[in-house]
């Protein structure tokens, strides 16, 4: 079950700086949002010349939060040049947000930044994802709610399928169809649709909870393990050519 995200082309039309895209991401993207969630928007815009080379630097993140139509929204974008570094982290979060299909904003250059999404990809990335899962993990045994624990797992299982195959899934349900995944977690992601901020059912048990994210940090780094991706990044200088370009010709 998914919800429409309402539309928002007006939005993205009264950004102050150009960009180069804007996708959803959030609860919306790995296919678990509620009635009442909130829709994240991500997405790179470019400052002009004058705001990266003068005395007076403009902001390489813009972020606002606001309600629209009695939709929460949260708008952040980072300008090119600290979204293209964040691609050559181990950071599974912009590879989630510049391969999203929910795409608001595209252009050619955000065509380019998802064609080298395969060349930023590397087996350091599962570490982002093994933090990412224990953080949200310890959330969960704090506050008992299935968004959290479906995080987990969602992390988890992106983690594993970019290791094995180098692609950028983020969704849970077309996670849960090709791995095997414990059945409970359909379950759950249809309980989390029906509420933002419901709490874990009576099944399954705490104990098998647990030992499920134990098995499956495992299994995790066992792929990275014998994944064949590299240990670093090769984007590099074809980023710094995709920089360049944005600076002396930014989108319109």
């Amino acid at each position: 079950m998914s919800y429409e995200v309402p539309d928002l082309a007006e939005v993205v039309a009264a950004q102050p700086r150009p960009l180069v895209f804007v996708a959803v991401s959030g609860a919306h993207l790995y296919g678990f949002p509620s009635r009442d969630s909130d829709v994240d928007l991500r997405g790179a815009h470019v400052l002009p010349a004058d705001e990266v080379l003068g005395l007076d630097p403009g902001p390489e993140t813009l972020g606002r939060m606001w309600t629209r139509e009695g939709v929460e929204l949260d708008l952040v974008t980072h300008d090119v040049l600290k979204f293209c570094k964040l691609l050559l982290r181990p950071n599974g979060d912009v590879l989630e947000q510049v391969t999203s299909p929910l795409v608001l904003r595209t252009t050619e250059a955000h065509r380019r930044l998802r064609e080298l999404v395969s060349s930023c990809v590397t087996t350091h990335h599962a570490h982002h994802y093994q933090g990412f899962a224990r953080n949200q993990w310890r959330l969960f045994e704090r506050t008992d709610e299935l968004k959290p624990l479906l995080y987990t797992f969602r992390v988890l299982l992106t983690g594993i399928h970019l290791m094995r195959t180098g692609e950028v899934q983020a969704n849970l349900p077309a996670l849960l169809a090709t791995h095997e995944a414990p059945a409970y977690l359909a379950d759950l992601v249809e309980a989390k649709v029906a509420a933002e901020h419901g709490r874990l059912p009576a099944t399954p048990a705490r104990s098998r909870l647990r030992a499920d994210v134990v098995k499956w940090q495992a299994i995790l780094d066992e792929a990275r393990c014998a994944s064949r991706l590299p240990t670093a990044p090769t984007a590099r200088a074809a980023l710094n050519t995709l920089l360049l370009d944005l600076r002396r010709s930014p989108p319109r």
